[in-house]
């Protein structure tokens, strides 16, 4: 592979990764966890360092 079509590559590659990022930060804010509380179940959002 030429280092042109290396370069073509490689932002291709970075473009994917920012549009895959971006949609990871989209799914993250939409999801919630639902919890049981006194018999209710209640909503909360969605914290990545939560521990399970």
């Amino acid at each position: 592979m030429s280092l042109e079509d290396s370069l073509t590559a490689f932002e291709q590659g970075i473009g994917l990764t920012r549009d895959c990022q971006a949609a990871l930060a989209q799914a993250e804010q939409k999801v919630q966890v639902l919890l049981e509380r006194d018999g209710e179940l209640a909503e909360e959002p969605f914290e990545a360092d939560q521990p399970e």
